[in-house]
């Protein structure tokens, strides 16, 4: 079952598709994250999320966050495939190995294929989840949906 609001964020460490480490906790105190966890690269549905998140991300610069695409695929299929992508500048993360380690933590790892759900989880500066959703694997995430859910943690009031 996938991670609820209020949850504590597990921490991991995971290589980018530029082979660089990303771990979620260096982030604590200072950024709120988004992981987008989608299936697998090289699928029209995949690709229209992270296009979507590089389109998206002034706004969500501006809400003090910073965007993760995750998958199982491997590190140079990640690289590969941003390469097909065009322009990507936001770090999409290989949890390939152990397989799906990072997925199994936050709830969302299909054990019957071996890939992640589309999910989508809010991170607050606190390392909490702020808000998640699991969506049907053809559906494509709303990205306004992402930003109510950051605008909750701008509001007066907020933690």
């Amino acid at each position: 079952m996938a991670l609820k609001a209020g949850e504590h964020a597990p921490d991991f460490e995971l290589t980018n598709h530029r082979r660089s480490t990303v771990k979620l906790s260096d982030f604590r105190g200072r950024k709120n994250v988004v992981l987008g966890f989608h299936p697998m690269a090289f699928t029209p549905v995949c690709a229209n999320q992270m296009r979507g998140y590089e389109a998206d991300l002034p706004t969500f610069e501006r809400a003090d966050t910073v965007v993760f695409g995750i998958s199982t695929d491997p590190q140079p299929c990640k690289a590969g495939w941003a390469d097909t992508l065009g322009t990507i500048s936001f770090d999409m993360l290989s949890d390939f190995h152990p397989q799906g380690a990072v997925s199994r933590k936050y709830g969302v790892y299909r054990e019957q294929d071996g890939l992640s759900e589309r999910a989508v989880f809010v991170i607050d500066k606190q390392g909490r989840v702020a808000w998640s959703k699991v969506y049907d694997m053809p559906e494509q995430p709303d990205n306004k949906e992402i930003f109510a859910a950051l605008e909750t943690l701008t509001a007066p009031g907020a933690p």
